[in-house]
């Protein structure tokens, strides 16, 4: 914990939900931006109610964090990480997801 946030493209995270599925998606953007769409499979938790959601996370899975541009869910991940999270941002956030997005 306490090392650089780890970055995931948008190329890298839509060839894992097709093929691996290595990764779970945690959306960390207002309800007002999610109801614009979201990435398939995706958890909405917004960001000020992570540290009260924190129960439905496990610490034995590893999740791509998202959010509009890439800003709130990097913090996001600092949080999550420095409570043992295994965290990954999206790299550039929804404005660089070039992959489906459901409503």
């Amino acid at each position: 914990m306490s090392q650089p946030i780890n970055e995931v493209t948008s190329d890298e995270l839509l060839k894992d939900l097709e093929d691996q599925q290595r990764y779970k998606v945690i959306d960390v953007r207002e309800d007002e931006e999610v109801a614009q769409g979201m990435i398939p499979g995706a958890k909405h938790i917004a960001l000020q109610t992570v540290p009260e959601r924190l129960g439905e996370l496990s610490k034995d899975k590893e999740y791509v964090i998202v959010c509009r541009s890439g800003r709130r869910s990097h913090n996001a991940c600092l949080f999550l990480d420095e409570q043992g999270y295994k965290v990954n941002n999206l790299k550039g956030g929804m404005l660089d997801w070039n992959g489906e997005v459901v409503f």
